[in-house]
């Protein structure tokens, strides 16, 4: 019997707004078929309130996979901003501060914790409006501060952006911090790997990254983004999955999510994802891992 009965891939998005086109949702069930699209309350789409509404009412146990950053760089410097004390000691103090910070922001947004006079000084904010510590002194290169988990994800072919950074298409830093308040709210109802312990029973939420997914999922060649059924069947193919309706044009949020799910389903056994070689417990409780990183 399989340890979880359904997966969960959860596309997110950090804009500004009450309801997302960017935020898409697909389950596979551990019984087999293709993954299927959680249609969202509204045709305007998703509101990220919702999410957390149903992440912590979850059916059955549930493998969540979050396409977000639950945690900041902390090991390169022994903290997440050097040189400010109110800097947190864990992810999970990390998630509070910015849930306080942003206490104004409607819709799970994180503008207040961007723009407050001292978390705004490690962020990039534009081009060319970098903060006076977004960059540790001596840094080798001007993308900015990196995870653990992170450094893995490039040596597997992958470009991950840090979180810091706030600018460009690529970027993960606004939707990572909508994230964390996310995960704040949640209480502790769902664990959150491996923040928390991995539980013998019951839900559990990971961190993902589609793009990850999608190139161990059989997805070759400079890009990951599936933007036609056809592409997207291919690929759910080439990871033993049934394949989903349709033809022609699908959006990338729906593609990644549909993909990432049958990807969890697929490889949630193998025992190197959960112990991957860098995670220690210091790295578990600050930075967190991205699930399938080694």
């Amino acid at each position: 019997m399989s340890r979880f009965a359904r997966f969960l891939a959860v596309d997110w998005s950090g804009a500004k707004g009450a309801r997302q086109k960017g935020i898409a949702l697909a389950v596979a069930l551990a019984d087999g078929g293709p993954p299927m699209l959680l249609p969202s309350p509204d045709p305007k789409g998703w509101a990220r309130a919702e999410v957390l509404v149903l992440l912590g009412d979850l059916e059955g146990p549930t493998l969540v996979g979050l396409d977000l950053g639950i945690s900041l760089p902390f090991a390169d410097a022994g903290a997440f901003f050097p040189g400010w004390d109110q800097s947190p000691a864990d992810a999970r103090g990390l998630w509070a501060l910015i849930d306080a910070l942003c206490a104004d922001d409607p819709h799970l947004e994180a503008g207040g914790f961007v723009t407050h006079a001292q978390a705004s000084r490690y962020f990039r904010h534009g081009k060319g409006h970098e903060g006076d510590r977004f960059l540790l002194p001596g840094a080798a290169t001007r993308e900015g501060r990196f995870r653990r988990a992170e450094a893995a994800q490039r040596n597997q072919g992958v470009r991950p952006v840090s979180n810091f950074n706030l600018v460009g298409a690529a970027q993960v830093g606004k939707s990572s911090l909508t994230g964390m308040r996310m995960l704040h709210r949640l209480g502790g109802r769902v664990p959150v790997w491996p923040v928390d312990p991995l539980p013998d029973t019951g839900s559990v939420i990971t961190e993902i990254y589609t793009s990850m997914a999608a190139r161990l999922g059989g997805v070759t060649g400079t890009a990951t983004k599936m933007r036609s059924f056809e592409a997207l069947n291919d690929a759910l193919d080439a990871i033993g999955s049934a394949p989903v309706a349709g033809t022609g044009a699908i959006d990338d949020h729906s593609s990644d999510a549909l993909l990432t799910a049958a990807w969890l389903r697929r490889v949630y056994e193998s025992r190197d994802f959960w112990h991957p070689p860098g995670l220690t417990p210091d790295i578990a409780r600050t930075e967190g891992w991205t699930f399938g990183a080694l």
